[in-house]
């Protein structure tokens, strides 16, 4: 995947040159990125709870079916057992070739009181993890799906990168600017650079691709 923002992209922007460590500068790009990845509409989901039984995990994720038994996810955010690049092997609701998921044996619920729009998915974790028992996960971990040819390289959308830019080069400035502001003779008090008009000053770039998931605050 292409970067939303690179180091030499953002020195050329300030003009900085050679000064500051690429690592410094990394971060600042890579708060750029994460930030605008938060935003957009990708095939990723939360993970709310798991288990894992018998050499099987399972990850129960807070929407409708949405992976498929054979698909390839990738999971992050939920500790070291669950976490991973696997294949399903089982969902519930069931797809095809899921005849292997167990009766519920490992969950506070059965199919009959399972809570509505929510659903399960079965793998095999690396490794050869004890047994655990059904356990939250907070914050939630986000099972991702895979991607079909570029569809998820919003690091290639000139508007994505542009927005990126932007709030790359805000969080670097209130980085080295005292409070975030210049203090002069007129001075004049404004809302603290890194507060709620952070992203609403890209909303407009990225409106085309936000995600429905996630339009809130």
């Amino acid at each position: 995947m292409t970067a939303y923002v690179t180091v030499q992209e953002l020195r050329d922007n300030l003009g900085i040159g050679t000064l500051y460590s690429d690592t410094m500068l990394q971060e600042v790009c890579s708060t750029a990125e994460n930030l605008i990845k938060k935003q957009l509409w990708t095939n990723e989901l939360p993970v709310v709870s798991g288990a894992i039984a018998d050499g099987k995990a399972y990850a129960v994720i807070s929407a409708n079916p949405a992976f498929v038994y054979g698909q390839s996810v990738t999971i992050t955010g939920c500790g070291t057992e669950l976490n991973g690049t696997h294949t399903i092997t089982s969902t519930y609701p069931w797809t095809n070739g899921s005849a292997s998921f167990p009766y519920f044996n490992t969950f506070p619920y059965n199919n009959w009181n399972f809570p509505r729009g929510y659903s399960i998915i079965q793998y095999t974790p690396t490794g050869t993890p004890s047994d655990k028992p059904w356990h939250q996960i907070l914050p939630y971990g986000k099972v991702a799906g895979e991607a079909f040819g570029d569809s998820a390289d919003y690091g290639a959308i000139p508007e994505i990168r542009e927005a990126a830019m932007m709030i790359a080069v805000d969080v670097y400035q209130a980085r080295q600017q005292s409070n975030a502001s210049g203090i002069s003779p007129d001075f004049t008090p404004s809302p603290y650079r890194m507060g709620n008009s952070l992203l609403s000053r890209v909303r407009g770039l990225i409106a085309p691709h936000l995600s429905p998931r996630g339009m809130v605050g």
